[in-house]
């Protein structure tokens, strides 16, 4: 089987999340064989775009699909020297995304066999907020709906608007309190029937982290995740010995490198890369086996698209070392059904294990008849 074209398909109309709208782009990997791979990466395809068909489309093409880890060095040899941490990586993480999904389709077996099988029967999940249901106005009516699904962890970010006003430099007792209201409103009317964790995109200093962290302390949230900016481990460290509560850190770490640094300085209590943007599959299930030797859990970034969302379940389904799952209610009852039909729902706060050959999704005829469809292929 050999690589006969790389394609990337974006749409023009994206989904509005905390930061903006956000466009996903899917990369499809053509075979000799009539084989197609899938895989996506996100929020900016014209740059990702780019990278895939001018630099990593060369690396690939007459290429056997199934040699997925010489595949992965010889792109990321391609993108090295000039610097790769960024639209680089993200270009990486869905074209070898799309190459697993060939190897199971090719063999028959879903991505999770291939990843050594299963190691649960079912996937535990918790849901990242974005939602019709505010959590900053009705947080106790948005915890109860996900607790009547059976959803029992979700995780919101009332500080972020604190962060804009002040630029994440200084809080005030007021501002903690006014931050923190959600969180104590969840904790009283549910107690420990529903975990919250609590997010916070880098905004803050060290600081004012520091007084955040020991703030929340009272309610036990489930973890505390990037607080900081990613670009001093010595700072979440000495965060870290400030407080009783976990820290989580970071979908915006890329491959086992930049993730051994967080490891060595044990900052970390529980993991979190993201499939699409680490370096795929090939390099989460590393990052993974990393966090094992150090007795941490992983609990993989998941706000992206559809392919995104099965690959995820996939390495879930695999890893022994998997703490939960994130996904996001909003997507997969709602945003992907244009895209790739109706996704598999969680019961009582589970989903169940991936179903299908390769990653078991992939976009519905439709689409490519859409008129905000740009597909671009480069082939032999």
């Amino acid at each position: 089987m050999r690589i006969t074209a790389i394609e990337t398909l974006r749409l023009s109309r994206g989904i509005t999340v905390h930061a903006g709208p956000v466009q996903w782009l899917w990369v499809r990997v053509h075979t000799d064989s009539g084989l197609i791979g899938l895989g996506e990466t996100y929020p900016h395809p014209e740059s990702e775009e780019a990278v895939v068909l001018s630099r990593l489309a060369p690396r690939l093409l007459g290429e056997d699909p199934r040699r997925i880890e010489g595949l992965w060095t010889s792109m990321f040899d391609a993108v090295a020297y000039s610097g790769w941490a960024g639209a680089e990586l993200r270009a990486i993480g869905a074209v070898d995304m799309a190459l697993w999904d060939l190897l199971g389709k090719s063999l028959g077996a879903p991505v999770y066999q291939l990843l050594g099988g299963a190691t649960r029967s079912r996937i535990r999940t918790y849901n990242t907020c974005y939602d019709h249901i505010s959590f900053l106005d009705e947080p106790e009516r948005l915890a109860e709906s996900l607790l009547e699904q059976g959803i029992r962890a979700m995780k919101i970010w009332p500080f972020d608007p604190i962060a804009k006003q002040t630029e994440g430099q200084w809080i005030t007792p007021a501002l903690i309190r006014q931050g923190i209201d959600p969180l104590r409103r969840i904790h009283t009317r549910f107690g420990d029937d529903m975990q919250v964790a609590m997010e916070f995109h880098g905004y803050w200093n060290l600081r004012c982290a520091i007084d955040i962290a020991r703030a929340c302390e009272e309610y036990q949230p489930m973890w505390l995740e990037e607080m900081l900016p990613q670009d001093n481990m010595d700072a979440y460290r000495e965060l870290a010995s400030s407080t009783s509560l976990p820290l989580t850190i970071s979908e915006r770490l890329m491959t086992t490198w930049q993730h051994r640094e967080l490891l060595a300085n044990r900052a970390a209590r529980i993991v979190m890369p993201d499939i699409s943007w680490c370096g795929g599959i090939t390099e989460a299930r590393k990052i993974a086996n990393q966090a094992a030797t150090h007795l941490l859990p992983v609990a993989p970034h998941n706000c992206g698209g559809p392919v995104l969302h099965a690959a995820t379940m996939h390495l879930a389904a695999a890893i022994p070392n998997l703490y939960i799952a994130e996904s996001v209610r909003r997507h997969y009852a709602d945003e992907y059904l244009p895209v790739t039909g109706a996704s598999p729902l969680p019961k009582d706060g589970f989903f169940d294990l991936p179903a299908g050959s390769g990653l078991g999704v992939d976009l519905l005829p439709e689409v490519m008849e859409r008129p905000d469809l740009t597909r671009r292929r480069v082939e032999e």
